[in-house]
């Protein structure tokens, strides 16, 4: 399969990359497009002198975000096991 290169600028440096196809290529544009639009927030918000501060408050968040949403889907994911269980258990109480 031939990789695609793509170019994408994060905080005003441009970052060569390899992609495998243009879906992969979209979700690193959208990516670093997401990127750039918080480190504007957060220089707008607050007095950040250092370009890697931003960085890594953005990086923060965004990890924060995904743990987050995996702490979730594990909880949920957890529940539905035990609603299945306890179904399970009925339906096998019901056809004895």
């Amino acid at each position: 399969m031939t990789k695609l290169k793509v170019n994408v600028v994060i905080a005003g440096r441009t970052y060569p990359l390899s992609v495998n196809d243009v879906q992969e290529e979209e979700g690193m544009r959208k990516a670093a497009k997401d990127i750039n639009d918080l480190i504007m927030k957060f220089e707008q918000n607050y007095a950040v002198a250092d370009k890697q501060d931003v960085l890594a408050m953005c990086a923060l968040q965004f990890a924060s975000k995904a743990e987050i949403s995996s702490l979730k889907l594990t909880n949920e994911t957890t529940k539905a096991l035990q609603k299945i269980n306890e179904l399970t258990n009925m339906l096998e109480d019901h056809l004895k």
